[in-house]
């Protein structure tokens, strides 16, 4: 699961209620010459993630510009460690859905998009990186 927060205010909530294994902000992120991290958005969780129980759960910040609205904050992440298994459930949920950001290479993840599928469910596909 990973759920998108507006600003961290959430995220304090959460911390106090399980144990914080990663944490990234916008600005601690490799620099990318055409997509610019404005200032005001350097603080701003990248993403972080959160062991609560035996669970993982994985958040971030919403980025200025993006769409945010109550019941879109959730989405669902698949992780596979296989660029190949990525791609063919990434096409399969691509069928009558809509793209929000191709599988592609990322600086931290071989193979990272996301896309929401016909019945309106987003996922987020992430793909571990092998050793």
């Amino acid at each position: 699961m990973y759920i998108s927060l507006i600003f961290q205010r959430e995220l304090s909530f959460a911390v106090e209620n399980g144990e914080l294994l990663f944490i990234q902000t916008f600005g601690e992120m490799p620099e990318n010459p055409d997509f610019p991290i404005p200032a005001e958005v350097k603080e701003r969780v990248g993403h972080a993630t959160l062991k609560v129980g035996e669970t993982e759960l994985m958040f971030s910040d919403t980025f200025p510009g993006s769409p945010f609205s109550s019941g879109n904050q959730v989405s669902i992440c698949i992780t596979t460690d296989s660029v190949e298994q990525a791609q063919k459930m990434f096409d399969a949920l691509q069928q009558g859905g809509q793209v929000g950001m191709p599988l592609q290479e990322t600086h931290f993840s071989p193979a990272y998009g996301n896309v929401t599928d016909k019945f309106g469910v987003t996922f987020q596909m992430f793909t571990e990186a092998r050793s």
